[in-house]
């Protein structure tokens, strides 16, 4: 490996300190530059375009929760009333069936009680013999 020449201290503080002044000036040049301004600007536009479009999908994805909403409040009406109408005619029909059942109770208390009266009419004329 070959030695770096000016090895000698002041000549490394030398090209440090121009260093140092080219990168100084470099940054002083950009950032004087007239175009900058104009980057800035256009970077700037496109960040509140970016932020309305952000806030335009949040407000359409609060519309569409909303509707979501609205649309699972009416279906939960609309099983609620199923339900109502459901236990309604269940009602009925068990209303019809006790009066059915209640009906042919009757009925058959009435072929009983004609059954017992026949027999009974039928011991009594035995037993008068005639």
């Amino acid at each position: 490996m070959s030695s770096f020449k000016g090895s000698e201290l002041h000549d490394r503080q030398s090209n440090a300190a121009a260093a140092k002044k080219q990168m100084l000036q470099k940054f002083r040049a950009a950032s004087q530059d007239p175009g900058l301004a104009e980057r800035q600007a256009a970077r700037a536009a496109i960040h509140e375009a970016r932020l309305a479009r952000e806030a335009e999908r949040e407000k359409a994805r609060k519309i569409r929760e909303a509707e979501r909403a609205a649309q699972a409040a009416r279906e939960a009406e609309l099983a609620a009333q199923a339900a109502r109408e459901a236990e309604a005619a269940k009602a009925a029909a068990e209303a019809e069936e006790a009066e059915l059942a209640l009906a042919l109770a009757a009925e058959q208390k009435a072929a009983r009680d004609a059954r017992y009266a026949a027999r009974k009419a039928a011991k009594k004329v035995r037993r008068r013999g005639y």
